[in-house]
């Protein structure tokens, strides 16, 4: 409506409304129902685990691993066995979670899901 002179100003503000309006009731349903948070929220999902790729996982979510290994450069890892794991973000965004030193240790991973693979 401010670059194009074919649009009312009317017409502007109620659409600007309605989109207001639209996200102020989803984050009210998302807050007092469970059931709809889940279905407008997404979950972290773990893509990479201990230099295995979780083919399952990045098929679901469509990622390749190109785009793995792209965030695994972004973050100044050399390969895949110098991080403990690569995670898809609930922004979409790639996480690359640095090995502690213990297999033992999962630290941020705990609770995420390793959809389409086994267990890790």
């Amino acid at each position: 409506m401010l670059l194009s002179k074919s649009v009312a100003l009317l017409e502007g503000l109620v659409a600007f409304a309605l989109l207001a309006g639209l996200q102020f009731g989803v984050a009210w349903l998302s807050v007092r129902s469970p059931r709809f948070d889940g279905l407008v929220k997404s979950e972290p999902t773990l893509l990479l685990h201990r230099e295995r790729f979780l083919d399952g996982a990045m098929r679901i979510q469509r990622v390749t691993r190109a785009e793995v290994l792209a965030a695994l450069r972004g973050s100044g890892a050399a390969d895949a066995g110098s991080v403990a794991a690569v995670v898809l973000e609930t922004d979409g965004s790639l996480s690359v979670v640095r090995d502690a030193g213990g297999a033992g240790n999962v630290g941020t991973l705990e609770g995420l899901a390793a959809t389409g693979d086994e267990a890790w």
